[in-house]
């Protein structure tokens, strides 16, 4: 069975940094795209930032300049690094991910359970 587990979040005061992590365990053939999303209470889902298998990378507006997606493919994770982090980067932050498991034929989606990050003012 494949799954997404992150790690990371936390408290953080305004103008602080925090990592993200997120491994993929199972029995996994290969994975393509794989992103970080968030959810602000009230609000909906949005992408914060992707990164294909080949390493090309893709954010939210909000976030260029200050965050940064990488990943270790050897690994199986995906990393955010949150610098000068605002109030209004307070959400649950989610791992999400394409994956191949060698019990398919084809691709699925794939979420982990979600991170909080609180940033105060």
């Amino acid at each position: 069975q494949v799954q997404l587990v992150e790690s990371g979040g936390g408290l953080v005061q305004a103008g602080g940094s925090l990592r993200l992590s997120c491994a993929a365990s199972g029995r996994i053939f290969s994975i393509n795209d794989m992103g970080w999303f968030r959810q602000a209470p009230g609000k909906q889902r949005e992408l914060v930032a992707l990164i294909t298998s080949g390493g090309s990378t893709n954010y939210a507006d909000s976030v260029k300049g200050r965050f940064t997606i990488s990943r270790d493919n050897a690994k199986n994770t995906v990393y955010l690094q949150m610098n000068s982090l605002k109030p209004e980067d307070t959400a649950v932050y989610y791992c999400n991910a394409d994956i191949w498991p060698t019990s398919s034929y084809r691709l699925h989606n794939y979420w982990g359970q979600g991170t909080q990050v609180t940033v105060s003012s």
